[in-house]
C-alpha cells in the first residue's frame, strides 16, 4: 500500500491477535507478570477516559511480554449496580438484558483499540457462577464475625417510599423525584472493617510502589487519633455520657456537652420536658442534610439546649447538654466535650449562644489574663485555670491527667479510629443477594454453601418505590430454614457494588474454577498484581475494600500474602476548554468518532503523548492530527526504504555520519526503555522515537550514494519495535513488511548496546564569563587538562580574551570550558 489505510490495517491485526489467541496465557516457564487496570462498568460507550487508562495498561503489558515476560492482562466488568435497576424502570428492560447488551457494545470498543486482553479470562459481576463466590466469601466474613446486622440511619424518600444510596441523594434531594430526602433507621447488614484499621494504616508503609498522595488519603479516611474516654454524669440521674477527645488535656475547660441529634439517649433527656418540641422539631429540620453538610467548615453551627445538665468530673460543676448539627451520631461516640477556647466550631456555637468560655492552655510567649475572641487557641502550651495542673506543658498534662482518670475510675487513654464499619445492604434487585435466611425459630441463618449461589429472581416488578424490587418476588422470598426445616423468609438486601469488586483480581487467577473462587496455589503464583492502573478517585473506597479482603483472606487461609497491589498508578483525567469532559459542558469526544478519523493508533499514541500518564491531560485536535502525520510519516518512511532495497545494501560501518546514527538508535532503545520501565514517561519515550525518526530520515537523505543498508535495516527495526507498544496495529503491518513472521508483539524487546553509546567525537561548548562564545568537536577521550588547552588555543576564544586576566577555568569533560576573567 502506497498510504496508511488504518482501516483496513487495524482490522486485519484484530482479526490475526484473535484468531491465533496472540495474548492469551500458555503456561510457559518464563518469569510473569500481572498488569491490571481497573474494570469498568459497562455503561455502553467507553469514553476518553476509558482510553487512556486502557491503552496505559496495554504499553506495559505489551512492554512487559516483550521483554520476556508471560503477562497476565484480563478485563471483565463491574457489572452490578443502580444504573441498571434505572434503566429498568424507565426503559421497562431488564437489568440482565441491558448489561449484558451493553458489556457487548463496549466489549466491541475495547477491542476496536487493539488492546491486548486474555478474553479467556472475562468476569462479569452479575453472573451467577461470579456472585456466587461473592455471597461464599460474605459467609466466611459471616463465620469469622465480620459481617453483622444492627440498626443505622439511612437516606429515605417518602415520595418513592425507598432507601437512597448516597450517590442517589443530589443536594439533599432524591434524584428520581427531587423531594427532600430523611433520615431513617433500618437493620444493616456491616463488614467489621474497623478491626482491620491499625493493620490497613500500619501496612501502608509497606507499599513503596504506591503515589503518596494515595496513602495519605488512605491515612488520613481512617484517621487514627490518640486520647482518652471520659465519663461524664448526668446530674439528677445515674446515667453517664461518655465522650472521646483527642484533647484531655483541656477538660477543665469544657462548658458545655453535644449530642448527636440521633444519639439514642436524646429523647429520654427531653421526654415530657418543655425542651422536647424545639428538640424535635430541630431533629426533623436536620433529617434532609447529609452528614458531609453537616459537618463542613462553612455550615453554620446550629443546636437546642436539652434542659438537662451533666458534671465536668474534673471541675464538679454543672455544663450544659446540647444537641448540635456538626456532631454526628455513628462517629465516636455520638457526644463530644465542647472546649470553646481551643475548637474553632466549640467557639463559634459558645458565642451564638452566650455560653462561657474558659481558656486553659496559654500559648507560647503568652503573658495572662489570656481572653478567646473570635479565634480558638488549637496548639500547644501551658496549663492555665487547671487546678493543681497549672504551670504544666500541655503534652505533660496529657499523660498525667489521663493518669488521674484512670486511678479514679472516671476514663481512660484509648485509640479511636475515624474509620467506619463498612455499610454494605442495599436495597436494590440488582446486585449479589446476601445469602442469609429468617426463621421464627432459628433467628438469622446462613445459607449453606451448597446451595449457592442464591440467585437473582426474574419475577420482580421494578416501580422505583417501596421496598426492595426483590420482595415483590414470592419465588424467591419464601424459603425453608435448612437449620429446622420451617418456613423461612430471605433477606431481600443486595451486597454493595464495592464487594463484586474487592476481589475481581483473584478470580482472574482462575476464572473457570467451578470448585472454589480460586486457586490459593494460583493466586499465590500471580498476586499481588504487578501494576494496578485506574482513577484516583478510588484511593478510598475500592483501594481500601480490596486491602481489606485481602488481610482477612490471609487470616482465614485463603492466600498467603498481604496486600492486593505492589504497584499503583493513578492516571489524570482528560479535560476539554479545561474542564473534565462531560454531556453537560457539550465538550464531550467520542473515541468512536476518533477511531473513525484518524484510527485506533492515532487515538492511541495522542492519549499517551500529550501528558505524563499521572497529569491531566488537555484535549487537543490539532495535537491528533500531529500524531497521525506522525504516524504516516514513519510508514513512508520504512515502505519507501524497503521498496527502494535500501535497506539491502551492505557496508561496513565506518562514516562519522554511520557512527552517529548507531549512537542515536543505541540510545533510544536505552531512553524508551528507561522511560518505560522506570517511570512510565510514556510522553517522551514516544519524542524520542519522533526524534530517531527525524535521524533516520536525515541519513537516509545525506547519505544516498554512501548509505549502509545494514545500519538503516537496524534502525527502522528498533524504531519499529520500540514503537509496538504504542501503536501495535501498524507496527505489525510494519514488521511484517520487513520480512517477519512472527508478531512483533512477540519479539524480543531491543537492547542497547554499549559500545554503541561511546563517541568518538563530541561537541563541547566554550564559554567566557558564563556566555557561550563557541561550539568545538573534539575527541572524547581528552583529559581536562588537554581540554582546557584546546579551547584557550583556539583562534576566537584566544581573540576574545586578549589583554584580560584569566581567574579561573572550569572544565565539565564532554560538555563545556568555562573561562573566568577579569579586566587586567
Amino acid at each position: 500500500m502506497a498510504t496508511y489505510d488504518f482501516n483496513h490495517i487495524e482490522t486485519k491485526w484484530q482479526r490475526y491477535w484473535d484468531e491465533n489467541q496472540v495474548f492469551e496465557l500458555n503456561g510457559s516457564d518464563r518469569p510473569q507478570y500481572y498488569a491490571l487496570e481497573m474494570f469498568p462498568y459497562p455503561s455502553g460507550k467507553i469514553h476518553m477516559g476509558h482510553v487512556r487508562n486502557y491503552c496505559i495498561g496495554d504499553v506495559i503489558a505489551r512492554f512487559k511480554t516483550m521483554q520476556g515476560y508471560d503477562v497476565l492482562h484480563p478485563m471483565g466488568w463491574d457489572a452490578f449496580g443502580l444504573p441498571a435497576e434505572n434503566a429498568a424502570i424507565q426503559h421497562q428492560i431488564h437489568p440482565d438484558t441491558w448489561t449484558k447488551s451493553n458489556i457487548n457494545e463496549m466489549k466491541e470498543q475495547l477491542n476496536r483499540l487493539g488492546l491486548s486482553y486474555d478474553w479467556s479470562r472475562e468476569v462479569a459481576t452479575c453472573t451467577p457462577d461470579y456472585y456466587r463466590w461473592t455471597q461464599w466469601i460474605f459467609l466466611q466474613f459471616y463465620h469469622k464475625g465480620l459481617a453483622y446486622k444492627k440498626e443505622s440511619r439511612v437516606n429515605w424518600c417518602p415520595s418513592c417510599d425507598t432507601v437512597l444510596a448516597n450517590e442517589q441523594v443530589v443536594d439533599g434531594q432524591c434524584e428520581r423525584c427531587d423531594s427532600a430526602v430523611n433520615k431513617k433507621n433500618l437493620n444493616q447488614w456491616y463488614f467489621k472493617i474497623t478491626d482491620y484499621a491499625e493493620k490497613l494504616l500500619e501496612d501502608l508503609d509497606l507499599l513503596k510502589g504506591w503515589p503518596d498522595k494515595v496513602k495519605t488519603m488512605q491515612s488520613n479516611w481512617i484517621g487514627k487519633s490518640t486520647g482518652a474516654d471520659i465519663k461524664f454524669p448526668i446530674s439528677g440521674t445515674d446515667k453517664v455520657l461518655t465522650v472521646f477527645t483527642t484533647r484531655p488535656d483541656t477538660i477543665f475547660g469544657a462548658t458545655y456537652m453535644v449530642l448527636a441529634p440521633e444519639h439514642a439517649i436524646v429523647e429520654e433527656l427531653v421526654s415530657g420536658t418543655s425542651y422536647e418540641k424545639g428538640v424535635q422539631d430541630f431533629v426533623h429540620q436536620l433529617q434532609h442534610l447529609s452528614d458531609v453538610e453537616r459537618t463542613s467548615a462553612e455550615t453554620e453551627k446550629e443546636g437546642r439546649f436539652t434542659g438537662r445538665y451533666c458534671l465536668n468530673p474534673f471541675t464538679g460543676q454543672e455544663i450544659p447538654i446540647y444537641i448540635a448539627n456538626y456532631v454526628l451520631a455513628d462517629y465516636g461516640t455520638g457526644a463530644i466535650m465542647a472546649v470553646p477556647a481551643h475548637d474553632q466550631r466549640d467557639l463559634d456555637f459558645a458565642n451564638k449562644y452566650g455560653i462561657s468560655v474558659i481558656p486553659v492552655i496559654l500559648p507560647p510567649e503568652t503573658e495572662e489574663p489570656y481572653k478567646i475572641d473570635s479565634d480558638a487557641y488549637t496548639g500547644p502550651g501551658t496549663m492555665i485555670n487547671s487546678g493543681q495542673y497549672n504551670g504544666m506543658e500541655s503534652q505533660e498534662a496529657f499523660d498525667a491527667i489521663c493518669q488521674q482518670m484512670e486511678q479514679e475510675g472516671i476514663g481512660k487513654q484509648t485509640i479511636s479510629y475515624r474509620l467506619r464499619d463498612w455499610l454494605l445492604s442495599r436495597q436494590r434487585y440488582w446486585g449479589a443477594p446476601i445469602p442469609v435466611v429468617y426463621c421464627d425459630h432459628c433467628g438469622i441463618v446462613p445459607v449453606p454453601e451448597k446451595d449457592l449461589p442464591v440467585t437473582l429472581p426474574l419475577d420482580v416488578a421494578f416501580s422505583g418505590k417501596g421496598k426492595s424490587p426483590l420482595t415483590t418476588s414470592t419465588s424467591f422470598l419464601k424459603t425453608i430454614c435448612p437449620t429446622c426445616g420451617e418456613e423461612a423468609t430471605r433477606e431481600t438486601d443486595t451486597m454493595d457494588t464495592f464487594v463484586d469488586s474487592s476481589w475481581y483480581f483473584l478470580r482472574y487467577t482462575d476464572p473457570q474454577n467451578s470448585e472454589k473462587p480460586f486457586e490459593k496455589s494460583l493466586a499465590n503464583q500471580w498476586m499481588p498484581v504487578d501494576q494496578y492502573i485506574g482513577g484516583v478517585e478510588h484511593a478510598i473506597l475500592h483501594l481500601l475494600y480490596s486491602r481489606f479482603f485481602i488481610k482477612v483472606m490471609k487470616d482465614i487461609g485463603l492466600l498467603d500474602f498481604d496486600e492486593p497491589f505492589n504497584n499503583l498508578l493513578t492516571q489524570g483525567m482528560v479535560l476539554k476548554d479545561g474542564a473534565k469532559m462531560s454531556k453537560s459542558k457539550g465538550n464531550v469526544v467520542s473515541p468512536a468518532e476518533i477511531i473513525k478519523l484518524y484510527g485506533a493508533d492515532t487515538a492511541r499514541l495522542f492519549v499517551l503523548f500529550a501528558a505524563p500518564p499521572e497529569r491531566d491531560l488537555e484535549w487537543s485536535d490539532q495535537g491528533v492530527e500531529g500524531c497521525y502525520r506522525f504516524l504516516n510519516r514513519i510508514w513512508r518512511l520504512v515502505t519507501e526504504a524497503n521498496s527502494d532495497a535500501l535497506i539491502h545494501l551492505e557496508k561496513t560501518l565506518e562514516t562519522p555520519e554511520d557512527k552517529s546514527l548507531r549512537y542515536k538508535i543505541h540510545y533510544t532503545i536505552a531512553k524508551v526503555t528507561d522511560d518505560v520501565e522506570q517511570r512510565f514517561n510514556f510522553n517522551t519515550a514516544i519524542s524520542a522515537v519522533m526524534e530517531l525518526v527525524n535521524e533516520l530520515y536525515k541519513y537516509k537523505a545525506q547519505n544516498r550514494e554512501n548509505i549502509n543498508g545494514q545500519l538503516l535495516q537496524e534502525g527502522i527495526e528498533t524504531m519499529i519495535q520500540l514503537l509496538a507498544p504504542f501503536a501495535p496495529h501498524m507496527i505489525e503491518e510494519l514488521w511484517q513488511l520487513m520480512g517477519h513472521r512472527e508478531s512483533v508483539h512477540l519479539a524480543a524487546w531491543p537492547k542497547a548496546d554499549k559500545n554503541a553509546l561511546v563517541k568518538d567525537e563530541v561537541e563541547i561548548v566554550v564559554q567566557v564569563n558564563g556566555k557561550v562564545k563557541e561550539k568545538l568537536t573534539i575527541s572524547s577521550n581528552l583529559s581536562k587538562e588537554e581540554t582546557e588547552k584546546l579551547a584557550m588555543g583556539h583562534d576566537k576564544i584566544r581573540q576574545t580574551i586578549e589583554g584580560q586576566q584569566v581567574v579561573r577555568v572550569i572544565v565539565v569533560p564532554g560538555k563545556l570550558v568555562n573561562i573566568v576573567v577579569k579586566p587586567s
